[in-house]
Parts: structure tokens; sequence; C-alpha cells
């Protein structure tokens, strides 16, 4: 666990205070929006059973959530829903799902570190970290933040559009969602950018 701790500790040591790690979920998802998470952790805090949220069953990420949301110095989420995915395209409207979450923080972050490859648009001092869910403990805790409020909010839109089976699959192109949009067509939540969501919208794409 301490190695999860490695990037926090060496920016500490450069004088940074507060240090959010930053993650979204959701953009591979035919459906609803990308949200991301930011998390500022206390010098050397460790929470035990935090990682890349990829890793861990739906029942250990809602064990972890208010866990972390009670012992983290600050958790803020960002969302971009639907529509802004499809007027700013999926990877810029998850850079600024990461941009609201970190400025929402209720304490101002003095380094941002954001898990892949692509900064944020913050005049922030920030560094990218390849599969830094799996190599920071606040991205991580980020990663778990984020998978968790969005999951919740697809069963939450399971019952305002049903028969898409959103609260099984959470938006995701499994075989029985695209054979449900095949049916049913779009919902208002889809994303009408995304290959098998366009082609079925009725004088769009």
């Amino acid at each position: 666990m301490t190695d999860l701790l490695r990037y926090e500790t060496q920016l500490q040591v450069l004088g940074f205070h507060a240090i959010a790690g930053t993650d979204e979920a959701g953009r591979g998802p035919l459906a609803g929006p990308v949200v991301a998470a930011a998390v500022i952790l206390h010098p050397g805090q460790i929470i035990p059973g935090v990682t890349d949220s990829k890793k861990l069953t739906e029942r250990q990420r809602e064990k972890l959530f208010p866990m972390i949301m009670a012992e983290a110095r600050a958790v803020a989420i960002g969302i971009c829903d639907h529509d802004e995915i499809d007027r700013l395209n999926i990877l810029r409207a998850s850079l600024e799902a990461m941009k609201r979450a970190v400025t929402s923080l209720p304490v101002t972050a003095d380094f941002v570190l954001i898990d892949g490859t692509f900064s944020i648009p913050l005049d922030f001092p920030q560094q990218t970290i390849i599969k830094g869910d799996s190599l920071s403990l606040s991205i991580a805790a980020a990663s778990i933040i984020a998978k968790v409020t969005r999951d919740r909010l697809m069963k939450d839109f399971a019952a305002f559009y049903p028969g898409y089976g959103f609260a099984e699959h959470k938006g995701y192109p499994t075989a029985a969602h695209r054979e449900a949009v095949a049916r049913l067509g779009p919902s208002p939540i889809h994303r009408k950018s995304f290959k098998g969501v366009k082609e079925r919208v009725n004088g769009e794409g």
C-alpha cells in the first residue's frame, strides 16, 4: 500500500500539501454521463482496501465509498451529461468533468495527479499517470468515488427509462443493451454521437 503513496510523498517533499487525485468513470458507455471525482488525502493517509476501482467488486466499492467520503481531507464530483458528451466529444467531456471535480473541492488543490495521458484544462501544476488508478492512492480513491456515483445514477435512470437494462449494464455496450436500443430506439440519455446509437436516431447522423 505504501507504494501507492509514492507520487503523493514525492510531491509533499517538494512542498505541495493539497495533492488531488482525479479519475473518471463512463467513457465507454452508450448512455448516461461521464462522472469524475477528485480526492485529496491527508499526508501519509492510507485507507485500507482502496485500489483501482476496476479491481474491486461492486460490493467492495460500495463499502469503500463512505469510508473515503468520511476520511479523506476533501472529495468532489464533476459530471458531464450525455448532451455535453455529444457536443464536446467524450475525451473533452471527460477532461471537463475532471476539471469540474477539481475546482469543486472544498480544499484548494495545489497539485493534481490525473489518471491517463491527457492533462486537464486548468492552470494548476499537474501530472498525468498512465494506469494512475493502480499507482496512486488518491487517484484510486477518486476512481472508486466516480464509479460508485455513476453506477448509482444509472440505477436511478433505469426507473425512468425501463427496458434498457441500465441497472445491470450501466449503459455499457453489452449485447443486451444493443438489442434494447435496436428494439426501443435510443432513450433521452443515450449518446447520439456514439456508434450503435447514432444510426438509430431518426433524422440525425
